[in-house]
């Protein structure tokens, strides 16, 4: 990799001991320069986060100005007018029966509030027997032990397993590699939905807190959408047996797929729902609980106490910037832009290697979208995982200027490989053919 490296006396405590990183020095739209002056395209966001590129001046401005004015307040003694504002503008926007809105530090910690509420709930009104999480296979929720425990990638939770909370796992909704060829979309989706109905009732339909879902599955299998018809029967298995929705939209909602909160394209309501990433853009670190006025009534009119809390939640600063990105994705459409750009994305990405030998589906939605890497693409068979591929195509398209999200273990945390894009929404057409001719160099050098 170019630039300047981290120093080998640094006292920084990287993601990878063995990795040495060029420093960054600026961001301009949906560029990052380094030290050596090298421009990378930020064809990932980071990690889904940068949807309105590295250097808007509204959002900028909108940090400066509360943090003249008020920096922190603790929310034991106060609330501010950022996150009353911003709570009012997410409400607005949000799925119906959503009411509420719990800012935090971002994805995990969203995620871990959620669970937690989800509990206390039922506590509340006298179901304390209700205890189980079931979640899919090959999902991801967030890093903390809680969430860990929920999500189901087998790498990630591996060395961790003796301190994680049981949980149940059924089949994600993966077209392409769970459909069989006599099934119909439809039906595919009917059929792993209805795992969630055996699963209830296996574990005891008293016992079961809630079942966790990504609308559109992110990081472990890159920018899977799920198939017409099955978050309605989601919906209604949840519905039937009294278990709450979480959805988990901390990478695919704030409108990364093309609507503000990802499940609109499905046509139905969480009973809590998770969002960070997109929702501060990356230029302040901040995640929100969002959570139905029934859920919110039991604890006002029990205990009155959420028995949870961080030290930033609402923080001014953070809500602020999250305000001025919301308010730049709504009140000026930039929101607008993300469907037909990642039409063209897809578009151009179909040109370029929907016949290419070794990917094998091209998917997502709005711009989120994923590549399947296979060894084969009559068989879908994967590429042998000690190739490293996901590294190596990570470090080559880098090299060609060009961040991007290339992760292994798709099919069941081991075998498997995709590429995972999702660019800021204010990328125009020739950046399009940028990120698309930058992939192509990187696939060239690294796919056998």
């Amino acid at each position: 990799m170019s630039g300047t490296h981290t120093s080998p006396s640094s006292h920084v405590f990287p993601r990878h001991t063995h990795a040495t990183l060029p420093h960054a020095v600026a961001g301009d739209g949906c560029y990052i320069a380094d030290r050596a002056g090298k421009r990378y395209f930020d064809g990932s966001g980071g990690a889904a986060v940068s949807c309105l590129g590295h250097s808007d001046p509204v959002v900028i401005d909108a940090i400066q100005t509360q943090a003249a004015q008020l920096a922190y307040a603790h929310t034991s003694f106060f609330t501010s007018d950022p996150a009353e504002e911003l709570a009012d503008l997410l409400i607005e926007h949000a799925p119906a029966g959503l009411d509420r809105v719990y800012f935090v530090s971002g994805g995990s910690e969203a995620m871990e509030a959620a669970l937690k509420l989800a509990r206390q709930y039922f506590t509340e009104i006298g179901e304390p027997q209700r205890r189980h999480v079931i979640a899919r296979r090959q999902s991801y929720h967030g890093n903390t032990l809680g969430v860990l425990a929920v999500g189901g990638n087998m790498w990630r939770r591996q060395q961790f397993a003796p301190l994680l909370m049981n949980t149940t796992h059924i089949s994600p909704c993966y077209e392409y590699r769970g459909r069989e060829s006599d099934e119909s979309a439809f039906d595919y989706g009917q059929r792993v939905a209805n795992e969630l109905e055996e699963e209830i009732l296996r574990l005891g339909p008293d016992s079961v807190m809630a079942f966790v879902a990504e609308p559109v599955v992110g990081a472990t299998a890159g920018a899977v959408p799920p198939v017409e018809g099955y978050f309605k029967r989601v919906r209604e298995i949840c519905d039937r047996y009294g278990v709450l929705l979480i959805l988990d939209e901390v990478m695919c909602g704030m409108g990364r797929t093309g609507t503000l909160f990802a499940c609109e394209h499905d046509g139905i309501s969480p009973d809590i729902t998770a969002v960070a990433k997109g929702l501060g853009a990356g230029y302040q670190p901040i995640g929100a609980m969002l959570c139905s006025r029934q859920i919110y009534a039991a604890i006002e009119g029990g205990s009155g106490f959420f028995q949870h809390g961080h030290t930033y939640l609402g923080h001014p600063v953070a809500t602020a910037a999250s305000l001025a990105v919301l308010r730049r994705l709504t009140v000026d459409r930039v929101l607008d832009r993300v469907t037909p750009m990642g039409d063209r994305l897809q578009a151009a990405l179909m040109d370029r290697f929907g016949d290419h030998p070794h990917i094998g589906d091209i998917r997502g939605r709005g711009l989120f979208r994923g590549l399947e890497l296979v060894a084969d693409r009559d068989s879908k068979a994967p590429f042998d995982p000690a190739l490293t591929l996901p590294k190596r195509i990570k470090a080559a398209a880098f090299d060609a200027g060009l961040l991007c999200y290339p992760m292994g273990g798709t099919i069941d945390g081991a075998t498997g490989a995709h590429v995972l894009l999702a660019p800021p929404f204010i990328i125009s057409d020739d950046q399009i053919g940028e990120v698309v001719d930058k992939l192509d160099i990187a696939l060239s050098k690294t796919l056998p």
